[in-house]
């Protein structure tokens, strides 16, 4: 996105609805995203935020069940 050239394999490859999105490193990864999200529906924003938040925290009591000693 940012017109820097990488190798093949390095960097960042982001694919929606068929198009991919090639970044040269997370920070203009992060960059691109953080504008993308600012230009979004706020409401978007928050569902999108609350579903990833939920999936995450179900992952998270999975694995803290998995490090429990069973005495």
């Amino acid at each position: 996105m940012c017109g820097r050239i990488f190798y093949e394999g390095q960097g960042i490859k982001i694919t929606v609805k068929g198009r991919d999105y090639l970044f040269h490193s997370k920070a203009c990864a992060y960059k691109f995203l953080k504008e993308a999200i600012y230009d979004m529906d706020a409401d978007q924003v928050v569902e999108a935020f609350k579903t990833i938040e939920k999936k995450y925290s179900e992952i998270l009591e999975k694995f803290k069940e998995k490090k429990k000693k069973v005495i």
